[in-house]
């Protein structure tokens, strides 16, 4: 698994130090504004993954997403539109799989490009009174207008 998660990173950096004047040409401004979504989407969900999270927890994340998202998780399904990642969504939360099992997000890396950016992180487990990390898991984030619109998970 991590040497598989060790290509995927590896792959990603070199087609964006392939393209070394379109990293150029993004103001700072807008890599900063991009981080912060992706910082509120992983905000948003911790909230939403603990026990007491409500409906309005799931809304606050789909806030942040165009009106034609797409979420695509090859290991669990494909492609899901938005509509049915929300359904998902309040599935779990009905079904009681938010249940604060999930007490943190560590990003650990975060590469910004024109409209994108892949991050590796870590979720901080809650484990017998101890928190333990979880396998480092990486996601390429796509946006437009300054919302997400394609989230496309690679663990």
């Amino acid at each position: 698994m991590k040497i598989r998660i060790k290509i995927v990173i590896t792959s990603i950096l070199i087609v964006f130090t392939t393209y070394p004047t379109i990293a150029q040409n993004v103001p700072q401004a807008h890599k900063d504004s991009l981080k912060i979504v992706v910082k509120k989407y992983y905000d948003i969900n911790l909230e939403t993954f603990q026990a007491n999270s409500t409906i309005s927890d799931i809304d606050n994340i789909f806030k942040l997403f165009t009106d034609d998202f797409t979420y695509v998780h090859p290991k669990y399904g494909g492609i899901y539109s938005r509509r049915d990642l929300y359904n998902g969504y309040v599935r779990n939360q009905r079904n009681g799989d938010y249940n604060g099992e999930i007490v943190d997000t560590k990003i650990r890396n975060v590469i910004l490009g024109l409209n994108v950016a892949v991050v590796e992180r870590i979720y901080l487990l809650k484990d017998s009174g101890n928190n333990t990390e979880g396998e480092p898991q990486v996601t390429l984030f796509e946006f437009k207008k300054g919302k997400i619109s394609k989230i496309f998970e690679y663990w």
